[in-house]
């Protein structure tokens, strides 16, 4: 598609259709940045400077998945730029950098062909016009390559034409290279050539370049943020420190309806350091000097809270879980062929599988700093979402959002639970009452307590067989919370979710990427009494187990090969196919053989393909241990190997992790597990050997950041029954006592 002055595509690709005047849109949606002395705007994604350096806005939350890499380097890719002398900065809110594609995938998804487009477009439209910037659903690349490659291609028009006027040449004869516009021997630097630039017109005629032209997309370039996370010098939120800051710590009560009934004040006031107390309905801080004196008074006062009914538990987890399953309220999202035909007196398979909450567990707590002076309100957080929490901070606050300034900073971790804002808005209220700039950060066991967990959730799988073991039918029902809908009640109050109805993301991944003539899956909503969200791979973690465990057990009751039984039902899904064959030989599949150590899972999700091959056997003390990982990764395009390698080796540990651990029971509302100790997570000792090979595919790029998550805990439990010849259908995966 030729870029020119009229056109300027800002909504994720010409595939999008959404196309806004170049004269309208400085117009309408102004690139609200800041420049340095020197620097100028060439648009809303890339700043130059006299001196060379090239700043690139990236509205993506950097939380160690590299898009502060990979996102510059698709830029400075076409660009033409010299990659030592990028720099990034994280974009102000502005429509300009709304996630409008993660939207519309979600939109799309739930309606019927013929409105997708139109839906689409519409989910598109909002997204934009509210500024919604997100970072999740493995979208950064997708959403956002062809967007900073047309960036890089109008500045590069831009420094061409300049140069042009210089030299008495057509710009279409000049070149960039290495951060110099060319043309025969002639060079010219970005920087002489920046402010003349950014005035002119976009000129007819600009396309994007080819992929890679640049020599640098497709490359496993430096990663910008690495060095400062090294030598310790890069900013997190915990790091902020204004003028006359105070440390305060916050203790909650049970999950339920809680108050807060009381705390003995005079104790914490004993306390070396104590400042003040403030309370909330739901909460209670100390501020003091010093973090440590704030954690010390909490303890000292002994906050009691006052539970309305009962307060949920373990057991009454379960029960609700059980008693969504076996109950009627299903609503049926994915409904292919005759499934009463193709169970018409057929032999085949029912059985459950169950996982449990799971927790985040960040390396970073939640955590944030707030300053109110006059009527504007600053606030420093790590978030992958700012402009919702903009907005419901001001909110809490009652302010208007524009008196609210966020600095998104580094984030620690994420995986879904910086999407939300709670540390923010207590930070803010408590600076609001003490009158001073105040950094809260949530104690580890706060940050497990009051956790937005994974959903936990129940599957019923059920299965018809044909005469030669293929699959006629396949039925999933799966109970669990409808932790989308609860999330957007908490982002946007007021949007009228959070009751219990069912939800397409709730199954989403259920369907299996197998040619099965009749398919049903149904989602039948839970209510347990605990807050759920988003969390890495979302529902692809449990339906990926489901499903794969599953099928591993229809091959063993058709007496086929596992990695056969698949490969007969991939009809036309060749590049999950070539996954298969792939991880089985690179890994020297043995065939799921009894007394073997290897089990087999594949999984598409976020537009990418995984296939997994695991060797797990049991120790002497009954403890599973994981040997060794093979990972096939088909995720189309890759614009940095090393970045798309590390995910997949993250994700793995992740994925390892939620199958062994990485949960916590209940009693009394209370989380059980207070700190990592709890919660039987890999260390370095337990980390298995990993090996990954990325499948080459000129497909448009998929997500990675959550794609290795979902195949983890079925290869894993496959591999198990290799070994044991016991079936293990419940997370975390354990070999007594199941």
């Amino acid at each position: 598609m030729e870029l020119n002055r009229r056109t300027l595509l800002v909504g994720g690709g010409a595939g999008a259709g959404l196309l806004l005047a170049w004269g309208l849109w400085p117009r309408t949606y102004r690139p609200n940045l800041v420049t340095a002395p020197g620097e100028v705007i060439f648009n809303a994604f890339l700043k130059i400077g006299e001196d060379g350096h090239v700043a690139v806005v990236v509205p993506q939350a950097e939380m160690g998945q590299g898009v502060w890499t990979s996102l510059p380097q698709v830029l400075a890719d076409e660009l033409g730029a010299d990659w030592r002398t990028i720099s990034v900065e994280p974009a102000p809110i502005s429509p300009l950098y709304a996630n409008d594609f993660m939207v519309a995938e979600a939109a799309e998804g739930m309606l019927p062909d013929m409105l997708k487009g139109i839906g689409g477009w519409a989910a598109r439209q909002f997204a934009i016009r509210s500024a919604l910037m997100v970072t999740g659903g493995s979208s950064s690349i997708r959403g956002f390559e062809q967007r900073f490659r047309e960036a890089g291609a109008i500045a590069r028009a831009l420094l061409c034409s300049a140069a042009g006027e210089r030299w008495g040449a057509d710009w279409r004869a000049c070149e960039t290279a290495g951060g110099f516009v060319t043309r025969g021997d002639e060079k010219l630097r970005f920087g002489e050539l920046a402010a003349e630039a950014a005035k002119l017109e976009p000129p007819p005629g600009i396309t994007v370049r080819l992929v890679g032209a640049g020599g640098l997309s497709g490359r496993s370039v430096p990663r910008i943020d690495l060095p400062s996370k090294v030598d310790g010098t890069a900013r997190f939120a915990g790091d902020v420190r204004v003028q006359d800051l105070v440390y305060a710590a916050v203790r909650h009560g049970p999950h339920g309806a809680s108050r807060l009934a009381g705390a003995d004040k005079a104790a914490a006031d004993k306390v070396h350091g104590v400042l003040a107390v403030v309370e909330n309905p739901g909460w209670v801080a100390a501020v003091a000097t010093n973090s440590w004196a704030a954690e010390r008074a909490l303890d000292a006062m002994r906050p009691r809270f006052a539970v309305t009914g009962g307060t949920p538990d373990s057991a009454s987890i379960a029960k609700a879980l059980e008693t969504a399953l076996n109950g009627t309220d299903a609503t049926r999202f994915v409904a292919i062929g005759d499934l009463d035909a193709a169970f018409a007196g057929r032999k085949g398979l029912k059985v459950d599988y169950s996982v449990p909450v799971a927790v985040h567990a960040a390396m970073e707590p939640l955590t944030a700093t707030a300053r109110l002076a006059g009527d504007r309100l600053e606030i420093w957080m790590p978030t992958q979402a700012p402009g919702l929490s903009r907005s419901v901070i001001a909110k809490a606050m009652d302010m208007a959002e524009s008196q609210v300034t966020i600095y998104p900073m580094l984030v620690g971790g994420g995986f879904g639970r910086k999407i939300e804002n709670d540390a923010a808005v207590q930070a803010a209220i408590i600076a609001r009452e003490v009158k001073r700039p105040v950094q809260l950060t949530w104690s580890r066991r706060e940050d497990i307590a009051q956790d937005r967990f994974r959903p936990p959730a129940r599957a019923r799988m059920a299965a018809a067989l044909g005469d030669r073991g293929e699959v006629l039918g396949w039925q999933a029902r799966i109970a669990t919370p409808p932790a989308m809908a609860q999330m957007g009640a908490r982002l946007m109050p007021g949007s009228g979710g959070g009751d219990a109805k069912a939800e397409l993301s709730a199954i989403e991944g259920a369907l299996p990427p197998y040619a099965i003539p009749a398919i049903a899956v149904d989602h039948l909503p839970a209510d347990i009494g605990i807050p759920t969200g988003i969390w890495r791979s979302v529902a692809h973690s449990y339906t990926g187990f489901f499903n794969e465990c599953f099928v591993d057990e229809l091959a063993r009751i058709a007496g086929i090969e596992p990695l056969s039984f698949r490969m007969q039902m991939m009809g036309g899904n060749t590049r999950l196919a070539h996954c298969l064959t792939t991880v089985t030989a690179l890994g020297g599949w043995d065939g799921g053989v009894a007394g073997g150590n290897m089990g087999l899972a594949a999984h598409s999700s976020f537009g990418s393909h995984v296939a997994m091959l695991v060797e797990a056997h049991v120790g002497d003390a009954q403890q599973i241990i994981v040997d060794r990982v093979f990972a096939a990764v088909d995720c189309g395009r890759v614009v940095h190997p090393d970045i798309v390698v590390q995910q997949i080796e993250g994700g793995i540990i992740w994925g390892i992790a939620a199958a062994l651990g990485a949960t916590t029971g209940f009693t009394r509302g209370m989380a059980d597990a207070h700190n990592f100790d709890a919660l039987n997570l890999p260390t370095l000792a337990t980390t298995p050997d990993i090996r990954v090979e990325l499948v080459p595919s000129r497909e448009a790029p998929g997500g990675v950041g959550e794609i290795a998550v979902p195949p983890v805990a079925p290869a894993i439990a496959n591999a198990l029954f290799a070994a044991t010849g016991r079936r293990l259908r419940s997370l975390p995966l354990m070999v007594g006592g199941q």
